[in-house]
C-alpha cells in the first residue's frame, strides 16, 4: 500500500489510522488536505445547502391531431425541473368545434404526484363511433396546480380527423354526422296531445333519435321557472330519452293563425325578436346539436298574402333588431334574420323552414317563394305530412277540430291518387329545388291503417306511420334525413291509444336501418 501525505501532523495522523483499517484491501488512497472527500460512483452532486425544488407541471404538447378511427386519444402530463414534495393539477376538457358526448367523452379530474415523483402521467380520452366529415376539435386544460408551479402548456387542442369520405355522404348524412346520429333515417316523437311523452318512451323502452316539441302560442319564457325554463326543460327531457331536441317555434301566430298584421307592429315585433335572440342563446348554453323548425303555416300565409306572391314585397319590421340592422323590412328579411342570428348566437342548433303545399298553386311555386325567401340557406327542410289523422276529417259530422275538405287517406298500393307516390315526389321537389338539403318529415300522424273510414276521438284512422316505417328506403331515396310523429291535436291518435304500432314498427325498423346515401 502507497500513502502520500501532505499538510498537518494531526491530518496525517488520521489519515493513517484510515489507510490502516483499509491496508487489508490493497487500496492506494491519496488524499489532499485542500481537497473534498470523493463523491461516491453514480451519486450527482450538489451544492452544499442548494435547496429542493418541486417543479412544474405542464402537458407535453399544445396540439394532438388524432384520427377518430383510432377510438382513443391518449395526452401526457409531465413533472419536470424537481419533484419535492407532494404535487398535483386538476385537468378538464372543453368543446371547440367537437360536441362531448357525440365526438368524445368528456374528461376531468386530478393528476397526483408523491414525493421525488417526476414521472409522466397520461389522460385517456375515448373519441365518438359515428362518422363525420372534415375535422372537429375540442381542448384539455391544466388548472390549480398545488405543490408545484403550473407550466407551459397548460392547454391543448386536440383535433379529430373525422372517418366519414366526402365523396360518399350525402346531405342527410352530412347533418346526421353533424347532429352525433346514426347515419340512418332517423326516427323521433312529437307531442303527444296530453300524454307524459317522456314517461310512456320509458315505459314501452322506445328507442327515438329526436324528441321535438313546441315554443308555441303564448309567452314561452314564462312557461316555466328559473333556471330551467322551457328550452332547458326539452332539452332534458331529450337527453333522458336519448334524444336530440327539436324546437318548433311557432310565435308568428300570436295574434291569431294567419294573421299577419303583427309584421308591421312595433311591439309585436319587438318581443317576436327578444324572445328569438332568447331562444337561440339558452340552446347555445346547451352546448349540444338541436334542431329548430322555423314557423309552420307562417310562410304559407305569406306567400298567399304577399302582393305577387313576393315575398319582398310583403312588409316586416326586421331592421329593428340590432342583429339585423342591414336586412330589408320584409318577409325575406325576416328568414334572414333568423338565419343570422340563429348563426350567430347557436353555433350548434341546426335550422330548416317547412314550406306549405298550399302557399302556392303547384309545388314550383313554393319552392320559387322558399328559395326568395332565403330557405336554401338553411340546413333541412321540413316536410309537413298533416296535422290530423286521416279519419278524423273523414267522420261526419266534422269536429271542430277537424275541418276541411278532401281526400286524406293515401293508398298505400299507389294505384289511386293520392298515393304516397305523389307525395314523395313532391318531397323530392323540395329537396332538390331548395339547396339539395336533407328533408325532415314532421307532424306525422299516428292513427292505424283501416278499411273503415273515419273513427273516434283517439282513435282515428291513418297510415302513414304504417307506410313510412315499412318503406323507409324510399324516403332516404328522396333526400330523407328523419320522420317525426306526432298528434298535432290533442284528440288525434297517439303512441298509448295506438294498439302499440309505433312501438312495434319502430322496434322493426331500428332491427334493420335503412343507412342514408
Amino acid at each position: 500500500m502507497a500513502m502520500q501525505f501532505f499538510g498537518s501532523n494531526s491530518l496525517r495522523a488520521a489519515i493513517l489510522l484510515c489507510a490502516l483499517a483499509v491496508s487489508a484491501c490493497g487500496n492506494s488512497v491519496s488524499l489532499n488536505a485542500n481537497s473534498n472527500p470523493p463523491i461516491p460512483s453514480g451519486t450527482p452532486p450538489t451544492s452544499p445547502g442548494a435547496p429542493a425544488t418541486p417543479g412544474s407541471i405542464a402537458l407535453s404538447a399544445a396540439a394532438v391531431t388524432v384520427a377518430q378511427t383510432a377510438g382513443t386519444v391518449t395526452l401526457t402530463v409531465n413533472r419536470a425541473g424537481g419533484s419535492s414534495g407532494a404535487a398535483s393539477v386538476n385537468y378538464a376538457t372543453g368543446n371547440v368545434t367537437a360536441i362531448a358526448g357525440s365526438n368524445y367523452t368528456a374528461a376531468s379530474g386530478m393528476l397526483t404526484w408523491g414525493d421525488a415523483d417526476a414521472s409522466a402521467k397520461t389522460i385517456a380520452i375515448s373519441l365518438g363511433a359515428t362518422a363525420f366529415l372534415g375535422s372537429k376539435t375540442f381542448s384539455l386544460t391544466l388548472s390549480s396546480a398545488s405543490g408545484a408551479s403550473l407550466g407551459t402548456p397548460a392547454s391543448a387542442t386536440i383535433t379529430i380527423n373525422g372517418a366519414a369520405a366526402a365523396a360518399s355522404v350525402g346531405p342527410a348524412a352530412q347533418l346526421a354526422a353533424k347532429l352525433g346520429a346514426p347515419s340512418r333515417l332517423l326516427v323521433g316523437l312529437g307531442g303527444q296531445g296530453l300524454v307524459d311523452t317522456v314517461s310512456v318512451i320509458e315505459a314501452q323502452a322506445l328507442k327515438l333519435d329526436i324528441y321535438e316539441r313546441y315554443l308555441g302560442v303564448g309567452d314561452w319564457t314564462a312557461w316555466n321557472s328559473p333556471p330551467c325554463d322551457w328550452i332547458c326543460v326539452v332539452a332534458n327531457s331529450a337527453a333522458s330519452v336519448g334524444a336530440i331536441p327539436m324546437y318548433t317555434q311557432y310565435q308568428m301566430a300570436n295574434d291569431g293563425d294567419g294573421n299577419l298584421a303583427g309584421l308591421a307592429d312595433s311591439a309585436f315585433m319587438a318581443t317576436y325578436w327578444s324572445r328569438a335572440k332568447r331562444m337561440f342563446t339558452e340552446i347555445a348554453a346547451l352546448n349540444k346539436p338541436a334542431l329548430i323548425n322555423f314557423e309552420p303555416d307562417f310562410w304559407g300565409y305569406a306567400q298567399r298574402q304577399a302582393p305577387g306572391g313576393d315575398p319582398t314585397k310583403l312588409a316586416a319590421l326586421v331592421n329593428m333588431n340590432p342583429d339585423c340592422a342591414t336586412l330589408a323590412n320584409n318577409v325575406t328579411g325576416v328568414a334572414g334574420c333568423l338565419l343570422a342570428m340563429a348563426r350567430k348566437y347557436a353555433p350548434t342548433a341546426y335550422v330548416g323552414f317547412p314550406p306549405s303545399s298550399w302557399g302556392g298553386n303547384s309545388t314550383a311555386e313554393v319552392v320559387a317563394f322558399m328559395n326568395a325567401v332565403g330557405a336554401q340557406n338553411a340546413d333541412f327542410v321540413v316536410e309537413q305530412t298533416l296535422d290530423r289523422d286521416a279519419g278524423c276529417r273523414e267522420v261526419s259530422p266534422q269536429p271542430s277540430y277537424c275541418t276541411g275538405t278532401g281526400t286524406w287517406y293515401w293508398d298505400e298500393s299507389n294505384q289511386t291518387h293520392p298515393n304516397f307516390k305523389d307525395h314523395l315526389a313532391e318531397a323530392q321537389a323540395l329537396h332538390t329545388g331548395i339547396g339539395n338539403l336533407p328533408i325532415i318529415w314532421w307532424q306525422t300522424p299516428e292513427g292505424v291503417p283501416s278499411t273503415t273510414t273515419g273513427g273516434t276521438d283517439f282513435h282515428y284512422r291513418d297510415n302513414r306511420m304504417h307506410y313510412f316505417l315499412t318503406h323507409p328506403a324510399e324516403l332516404t331515396a328522396v333526400g330523407g334525413l328523419a320522420i317525426v310523429f306526432g298528434a298535432g291535436e290533442n284528440h288525434q291518435t297517439n303512441i298509448t291509444t295506438d294498439g302499440g304500432q309505433y312501438q312495434l314498427l319502430s322496434g322493426a325498423y331500428l332491427a334493420a336501418p335503412t343507412p342514408l346515401p
